[in-house]
């Protein structure tokens, strides 16, 4: 039997981030809620998703996040793992990090 996969939804710097852990749990800090064991994309060659790989750097050597009671949206066990996201949390709809393009010549 394989260990459960959690989506997990919470608030951080007005955004909703969308993180996939295979563990999840009550923190030892009281009003803290322990997210571990994240499970991130892993492709060779082009990143296809820009986002995956923001949070990959931004919680990639992560151990354990412990996030507040108050950020925790949601909580869901799933099957099988989604796509990460950051969302705005005023809209909801994805936040897109523009290409880079060269700077046009004067």
């Amino acid at each position: 039997m394989s260990k459960p996969l959690y989506k997990i939804s919470f608030l951080n710097h007005g955004k909703v981030y969308e993180l996939y852990a295979r563990r999840v749990e009550s923190g030892r800090l009281w009003g803290f809620v322990e997210v571990a064991e994240l499970v991130f994309d892993v492709h060779e060659g082009l990143v296809v998703d820009p986002t995956e790989e923001r949070l990959r750097d931004e919680f990639g050597n992560t151990r354990a996040l412990h996030l507040p009671m108050q950020s925790i949206l949601r909580v869901e066990e799933v099957e099988k793992k989604g796509q990460s996201a950051i969302r705005d949390a005023e809209s909801g709809e994805k936040v897109v990090t523009p290409f880079p393009l060269p700077a046009k010549p004067r």
